[in-house]
């Protein structure tokens, strides 16, 4: 199963165990059975610390597997499936963390979880082809390691279906705790973390207030805040970066082809570069961290304020404001009622929960119709609607999608309802816009790929916004506010492109450190610092 590259490689990282592990396999006389055989014997002679054993106990899911620390039950992690494609690194991951090799989380957030009471049984249904479930996999794995009363089992969806009609699980990840829906999508551990220790918003915020003003402050973690933030550290000036998720969309974006000098990366190693990036340099990261209100210097050269979610305030001289776009909604009856419940906006994470089934693909841009040609190959059929008269995507593609037999494609299309029976999606409607006739198409899963909206609500009122809610800057990345920047995707800057984001992120920190030492702090505010 494993080919000898990878086998060498598992080798090395095997040899970084430090305790022994057992590997305890259930199995069933299935095929995929057999080909998790295959895997547990392969895994077994790369180090004298890995045991193999057969499970005689019937109360488990079959085919998986168990991997546990010899001599402490309580330290043990399972895999229901067989964890190759995405999560591959996770089942290396589990291998490592069980055998005690330690983790690079930071000790305050790896205590934080030791210090967790209660019992906890996770359960987390995934797809090998979503790049956001390793996140909570890996997460909830390694809480499982270091806390006796936290449980994990990760369970391919597409293997185990009759779990996932049951349960109604139609995106993943998704988390069940004690055998009650916790979360859907992408987590990482700070975030489970923060909602299962219910004192940690308040610990938090308390420490946000004691922070001395920056000279940089850096709202957003994405591709233009990361850039901002390492180019402002570089100048030497106190720097900090808040966000609500670093890494932002990016850590939900499949292939990644068109980043220079790199040929090929996914989202959530770029997050991970990124992060370690920054680290790199004196930069105070904020992560999970909401900003809801902007107070502008009443003096230029002054200090800003950021309102935070929490409570907190945080303050600097200038601001790079680099806070994103999100998927934009439909904005139809239906839409919000059958979110997750046939509804989805990722078709890499959700596509193989609706194997052999009927879907529709909303938009016709280069996201949807790769959506559609992607989703061809696993479902039964696909019904692509575009509003406008004619697709907007690449002819390449264009050409790729109308070569596929199981695909409708319908223009002039507006989908005016999405409806379901039983909770969970059983058609939509739409009108054609050169008839005017309402139809229905019968179907299990609506994707929606209709483009960005900027996360800028926030803002209003306080800076100038575009129309379309960007904001609104000039050549050098300096909205209506001196002291004030933006880059990336919540600006007006055209062309929402990672490699775009990153550049304006860079321009924005130097017009920055330009303002700085071009304009001196407002006296009274200086004599109220010291004060």
């Amino acid at each position: 199963m494993l080919d000898a590259n990878i086998k060498e490689q598992l080798k090395a990282y095997m040899a970084k165990l430090q305790q022994p592990i057992e590997l305890v396999a259930a199995y069933d006389d299935s095929a995929k059975s057999q080909e998790l055989k295959q895997l547990l014997d392969e895994l077994e002679p790369m180090s004298e610390k890995i045991s193999l054993r057969t499970e005689e106990s019937s109360d488990v899911r079959r085919p998986s597997f168990a991997i546990t620390r010899v001599g402490s039950d309580d330290i043990s992690v399972r895999f229901a499936g067989i964890p190759m494609g995405h999560e591959f690194t996770s089942l290396v991951l589990a291998l490592l963390q069980v055998g005690g090799h330690p983790s690079r989380e930071t000790e305050e957030l790896l205590q934080q979880v030791r210090d967790l009471d209660g019992n906890f049984e996770f359960e987390t249904y995934y797809s090998l082809s979503c790049q956001n479930c390793p996140d909570v996999v890996q997460a909830l794995n390694l809480m499982s390691v270091l806390n006796p009363g936290v449980k994990h089992t990760a369970i391919d969806g597409a293997l185990f279906q009759d779990e996932v009609e049951q349960r109604e699980v139609m995106a993943v990840p998704s988390v069940y705790m004690n055998g009650e829906p916790f979360g859907q999508g992408r987590m990482s551990l700070a975030e489970i973390v923060a909602r299962l220790d219910t004192g940690a918003e308040a610990r938090e915020a308390e420490k946000l207030r004691h922070k001395d003003p920056f000279e940089v402050l850096v709202v957003g973690g994405g591709p233009a805040g990361s850039s901002a933030a390492i180019y402002a550290a570089r100048k030497g000036i106190s720097t900090g970066i808040v966000a609500e998720r670093f890494g932002g969309q990016v850590a939900d974006t499949m292939g990644i082809e068109n980043l220079i000098s790199v040929p090929y990366t996914e989202g959530p190693k770029l997050v991970a570069a990124m992060e370690q990036h920054v680290k790199e340099y004196d930069v105070d990261i904020m992560n999970l961290q909401r900003a809801e209100k902007l107070i502008p210097a009443a003096s230029r050269g002054g200090h800003h304020e950021i309102q935070l979610a929490n409570g907190a305030s945080l303050k600097s001289r200038t601001l790079v404001l680099s806070t994103g776009a999100r998927w934009r909604q439909l904005g139809v009856p239906g839409e919000e009622e059958y979110r997750n419940k046939g509804v989805a906006y990722c078709p890499h994470c959700d596509g193989p929960l609706f194997k052999g089934k009927r879907v529709s693909v909303i938009g016709g841009g280069n996201s949807g119709v790769e959506a559609a040609i992607d989703l061809a190959g696993i479902v039964g059929h696909v019904t692509l609607l575009e509003f406008a008269d004619e697709l907007k995507a690449d002819d390449v593609l264009q050409k790729k999608l109308r070569s596929l037999k199981n695909v409708e494609i319908l223009t002039s299309a507006q989908t005016t309802e999405i409806f379901g029976e039983g909770g969970k999606v059983s058609g939509l409607k739409y009108k054609d816009r050169q008839s005017g006739e309402v139809h229905d198409v019968s179907l299990e899963g609506v994707f929606i790929q209709i483009g960005l909206i900027p996360n800028t609500e926030w803002l209003r009122g306080s800076i100038e916004l575009s129309q379309h809610g960007e904001i609104i800057v000039d050549e050098r990345g300096e909205t209506s506010i001196p002291g004030i920047f933006a880059a990336g995707d919540a600006t007006t800057v055209p062309y929402k492109q990672i490699v775009i984001s990153m550049g304006d992120g860079s321009k924005a920190a130097l017009s920055a450190f330009d303002f700085l030492i071009r304009n001196s702090v407002d006296d009274s505010e200086s004599d109220e610092q010291a004060a």
